[in-house]
């Protein structure tokens, strides 16, 4: 049976917290930009408890030329209803109450401790919208991996860029429209959403011999879904090989220009589409954001490129490419499979 101190903290944590001084100086090495990306969510309550509904057309109805005294053929558009889940994610941050009575400051130990936590869980959630798939596992939301997974002419497989990449050692661009129209992260009805810290307060726990102490413990938790309203507002460029990346023999501009005008919100306006509220953000890691960088600056100042180029967002500056911020994340992994045809 695994000990306490493999999953709680001890006196050596808190001393391993502390600067010189004896202040609470940890330096948060394995945060990543997931807290960043969870600001691009737009976000919507379930309509159905812990289930999304939503309709969706899938043909138009017929029209004719018409002619004096002839009738007007009868016709129907035609729709596809379609039902998206929600999982929810949880920790329990616990420190022994003896532990706090001898820290030198209980509060700043507790919330160290529970930023931890916070930053563990905007990590899983962003991996949630690339990677996680109920089929596979019904305590897991659906992400765009899982939707956007298969090369086809149609539907959602037509909104994927293939960049030749083989093997396991690939990883892919995405460009998302968060939007009433396009991804939506849900959240059940009657709950919140985002993540949650909840201070639970001194409990009672038990050691691996039955014996019980105390513990102040704090619940971190967070219900997440996702719904792609129209998958024409989405955009993947899969199978990018990052071995042919470094050596430099991938045209990233050229597959990002393609999947950029597979893009459905490009040429539909505003007014029209009562969508004033959308976000289009393109997604990468840190290889290929390089990657565009270098090849966007290694050239002549009389060139062609369309280059990167820095915006404000939210009072940041970022990178953009065609005037959507770049966001950066470790969620993309360099260990992706081949995306092949259904």
């Amino acid at each position: 049976m695994a000990t306490l101190t493999q999953s709680t903290l001890s006196l050596v944590d808190d001393m391993k917290l502390r600067g010189v001084d004896g202040k609470y100086q940890i330096i948060e090495a394995l945060n990543d930009t997931s807290q960043d990306i969870l600001t691009d969510f737009m976000w919507e309550e379930c309509n159905d408890g812990t289930k999304h509904i939503h309709g969706i057309r899938t043909g138009l109805p017929s029209v004719a030329w018409g002619a004096l005294y002839q009738g007007i053929p009868q016709s129907k558009s035609a729709s596809q209803q379609v039902t998206d889940t929600t999982g929810f994610v949880e920790g329990l941050s616990s420190v022994d109450t003896r532990l706090l009575k001898v820290a030198k400051d209980e509060a700043l130990l507790r919330s160290s401790e529970g930023r931890s936590f916070e930053e563990a869980m905007a990590q899983e959630l962003v991996s949630a919208l690339f990677y996680h798939n109920s089929a596979t596992n019904p305590r897991l939301p659906k992400g765009l991996g899982a939707r956007f997974g298969a090369l086809a002419n149609s539907g959602a497989g037509n909104q994927i860029v293939d960049a030749g990449g083989t093997g396991s050692d690939n990883t892919s661009i995405w460009f998302v429209e968060w939007s009433d129209h396009g991804v939506k992260a849900l959240y059940p009805q009657g709950t919140e959403m985002g993540i949650h810290q909840e201070d639970k307060g001194e409990q009672k726990a038990w050691d691996e011999n039955g014996d019980p102490f105390f513990v102040k413990e704090e619940l971190i938790e967070a219900h997440l879904g996702f719904a792609v309203k129209d998958w024409r507002r989405v955009a993947r460029v899969a199978n990018i090989d990052i071995s042919e990346l470094k050596a430099g023999n991938v045209d990233l501009y050229g597959f990002a220009r393609q999947a950029y005008y597979k893009l459905h919100n490009r040429r539909v306006s505003k007014v029209r589409d009562q969508n004033a509220t959308s976000n289009l953000v393109m997604y990468a890691n840190k290889d290929i954001i390089e990657a565009m960088d270098a090849i966007g600056t290694n050239s002549g100042a009389n060139d062609n490129f369309t280059r990167l180029r820095p915006m404000e967002l939210q009072g940041k500056e970022i990178m953009s490419y065609r005037t959507m911020p770049i966001r950066e994340t470790d969620a993309l992994l360099n260990t992706e499979a081949r995306v092949v045809a259904a």
